[in-house]
């Protein structure tokens, strides 16, 4: 089954060739028929030339990035983009979700429908959408958003998952805490599921694990991409009886999103490290899992700074708050495990009642994943894809810090001249504050 990926704004299209980098690598490496048949099958589909084409779908309200993007695929060789797969106009939307949203969304509507249209079309079978985009600025959060709420309309029944990157904390946008507010609130009601890559993680990455100096977007973009790919890349499931063309995007939301009140997921993803040291690391499955459990458990993106003394509360325990706890409650877990001696792999401890809500049985929450192919030159991975309380804390200050511009009044007449109201702002927060408030509540 075909995932068609939507690229929206800057980001969205910088990501997304990435993205696809690492995918068409991946499924290329090596003598590997079925695997490499199954993931290109999923992302690519091929001309009677026997060219790889990306079923991608690249939008911007300027042309810059989406030349590059193309211009760069063609370069590589290996895949390319869809010479009328793309669509850009002269002017951006000034990181302004409101100009985004209610002006370039429906002016191009149309024209953007129909290049969907024509990649669904192209499938043998669709497994889903997935709309990637930044939320800080205008075009992603604000073009992307009304995009998402148009591929729900014509596929009302399609699984769509947004991927989300979410910009550094210190600000790369004045507005970009109310650009992020208003794409949030609006997804909820649209995706399945909405998959988040914070900037100040990844950035956090490049420089401790991958010990790059002068980190660029580029660099993180690749960090994305990696653990993207090692969520999409096509692997067995329990009940797969060794076939993998199961619906990716559908496994994945069912196996997280149970609950429409709880859809955000982050990923951790071990090893990460400088290809210059692979060679001269050795991995056991034993000691990857213990290390990624406990970088769940302490809400940990990396080895470097885990937090051991969290632990699971007792039993006695699971029913009191935990709004100031410092340990992660899951709602739903899933491990996927790629490369060597992978069916040895115990799980056992991503099995622990404790971890979960009590609510949701840890058979019902815990879901995995396994694929004896090695992805992306790791001899042994382990990604975990969570919906528990990762993202809680950066989306408290998120909207404390939208709350405090919006009390102020601060930059509120960009958005009331393109059709967004006060209202409109004060149903955003309240809508955001509810999701707060229940992944705070999970016990």
């Amino acid at each position: 089954m075909s995932i068609v990926t939507v690229q929206l704004g800057q980001c969205g299209n910088q990501v997304g060739h990435e993205l696809f980098d690492v995918l068409c690598s991946d499924a290329l490496e090596g003598q590997r028929k079925v695997y490499s048949t199954a993931g290109c099958e999923r992302f690519f589909h091929q001309t009677s030339r026997g060219e790889l084409v990306a079923r991608a779908v690249l939008i911007d309200m300027e042309p810059k990035v989406i030349n590059q993007s193309m211009s760069r695929a063609a370069k590589c060789g290996m895949w390319r983009y869809g010479e009328s797969s793309h669509f850009s106009q002269k002017q951006g939307s000034g990181n302004n979700w409101a100009n985004g949203y209610r002006v370039h969304g429906p002016r191009h509507r149309d024209v953007v429908e129909q290049l969907v249209r024509r990649e669904v079309e192209r499938c043998d079978r669709l497994a889903g959408l997935m709309a990637m985009m930044s939320v800080a600025g205008g075009t992603g959060s604000g073009v992307g958003t009304y995009v998402t709420q148009c591929l729900r309309d014509i596929y009302p029944k399609t699984f769509i998952l947004n991927h989300l990157t979410w910009p550094y904390g210190t600000g790369e946008v004045i507005v970009q805490n109310y650009n992020s507010v208003l794409t949030l609130a609006h997804l909820y009601q649209l995706s399945d599921a909405i998959l988040v890559h914070e900037n100040d993680t990844v950035h956090r990455i490049c420089g401790q694990l991958l010990n790059i100096k002068h980190i660029s977007f580029g660099d993180v973009n690749k960090v994305i991409a990696h653990q993207l790919g090692s969520i999409l890349q096509p692997a067995l499931t329990a009940d797969s009886h060794g076939v993998y063309g199961r619906n990716p995007l559908g496994e994945l939301v069912s196996a997280l999103a149970c609950h429409p009140e709880y859809k955000l997921l982050s990923v951790c993803t071990i090893p990460q490290m400088p290809s210059s040291s692979m060679a001269y690391s050795t991995f056991s499955w034993p000691s990857m899992l213990k290390h990624l459990r406990q970088m769940l458990i302490s809400n940990t993106k990396m080895e470097e700074g885990i937090d051991w003394q969290v632990r699971p509360p007792a039993a006695s325990e699971r029913t009191r708050s935990l709004t100031g706890s410092s340990f992660n409650r899951s709602l739903a877990n899933l491990l996927i495990l790629r490369g060597k001696d992978v069916y040895s792999a115990e799980t056992g401890g991503f099995e622990d009642p404790a971890l979960y809500t009590s609510w949701l049985s840890s058979e019902e929450a815990f879901n995995s994943w396994k694929s004896p192919v090695p992805f992306n030159k790791y001899e042994k991975c382990a990604t975990l894809v969570s919906n528990s309380q990762a993202l809680l804390r950066p989306l408290d200050n998120m909207v404390g810090k939208a709350w405090n511009m919006f009390a102020s009044r601060a930059y509120i007449h960009q958005y009331i001249k393109f059709g967004i109201s006060e209202e409109d702002f004060l149903d955003s927060f309240t809508s955001i504050e509810q999701v707060i408030s229940s992944y705070k509540h999970l016990h």
